[in-house]
């Protein structure tokens, strides 16, 4: 018998038939060929496994001692093969007991996570959501691994490979906001009233040079910055005991605005709107529990993404 790297494995199906019909012209029907086709078949079955495996005789074709010994083997081997390549069972979410781990800044989990926390605990209790910050490198490699599902984040800020999958979920743009009653940003300020305000920004890493500050920057300008936090939570509350501007993104103004008495005003500088994008690697793509995951955060997105930007 040749070794497997020699062996055509698709002469096992015909081999199956053959030993079901004992007879060539039937065998040849079932498997939608000719006669003359199902009996080369044979006879290259016969030298790969250096055996007439069957037999003319007076009562019809007879499987020889070698034929009958492999009829059970190749039959179970065929199934096996029909079982992996069936398409993947469908992601049942209400019965799922299954763990996804997303990465996302603090931005995106203040906008998506409410909404997404309560989509999975109505339509999938058993699924278990963890949640971990970016980093300032792109965590190529947990995606590829699969320790993390996806990345959510700013399309120009993440920068995503190429061969990755990025799709929109909403857009946004910078704001900035003050207390009510502040007494010198009116409703529409000027660059220059911008500029002589104390401003707070928002900064993970410490840095003091953000998207603002790059275009100031490019003007020859610059603002002064009083105050520098790491995180969102406690910057509102800060704003309405100061004096100081706080530059944002737009949608996290207004539910900043929400909660306490803070006026959202437009940046006057020029500046373009924001992709916010989930990411994901391709190798996950037909998983079907991840495109449930990623179809629940994309309904979020398209939700967001419908509420105007009013500035």
């Amino acid at each position: 018998m040749s070794n497997l790297r020699s062996f055509d494995l698709n002469l096992l199906l015909a081999f199956d038939v053959l030993m079901q019909e004992r007879n060539v012209t039937r065998a040849a029907d079932r498997m939608f060929v000719t006669q003359s086709a199902m009996s080369h078949t044979l006879h290259r079955l016969r030298q790969q496994l250096d055996d007439p495996l069957l037999v003319k005789t007076p009562s019809g074709m007879q499987p020889t001692d070698r034929a009958l010994a492999l009829v059970e083997p190749v039959r179970n081997l065929l199934r096996e093969m029909e079982r992996l390549l069936e398409p993947p069972q469908a992601f049942d979410p209400a019965s799922s007991q299954r763990r996804f781990t997303l990465a996302a800044t603090d931005y995106m989990e203040f906008l998506l996570l409410p909404d997404l926390s309560r989509l999975i605990e109505q339509a999938a209790p058993g699924v278990d959501i963890h949640i971990k910050r970016t980093e300032s490198a792109f965590p190529l490699t947990q995606l590829e691994n699969g320790s993390l599902d996806v990345v959510l984040g700013f399309a120009s800020v993440l920068e995503p490979p190429a061969h990755l999958i990025c799709e929109h979920l909403f857009r946004d743009r910078m704001a900035c906001v003050v207390r009510k009653n502040h007494p010198n940003i009116s409703a529409n300020p000027i660059l220059a009233h911008y500029l002589d305000a104390p401003h707070m920004l928002i900064s993970r890493t410490g840095s003091q040079v953000g998207v603002i500050d790059a275009k100031l920057a490019e003007l020859g300008l610059e603002r002064r910055i009083k105050l520098i936090v790491p995180h969102f939570l406690s910057a509102p509350l800060i704003v309405t005991q100061t004096d100081m501007i706080l530059s944002l993104p737009y949608r996290l103004a207004v539910a900043f605005s929400k909660m306490v008495a803070l006026n959202i005003l437009p940046v006057p500088l020029d500046l373009p709107d924001y992709d916010l994008v989930m990411i994901w690697h391709p190798l996950r793509e037909k998983d079907p529990a991840h495109c449930w995951l990623r179809e629940q955060i994309a309904a979020i997105g398209r939700m967001i993404d419908s509420l105007d930007i009013e500035l």
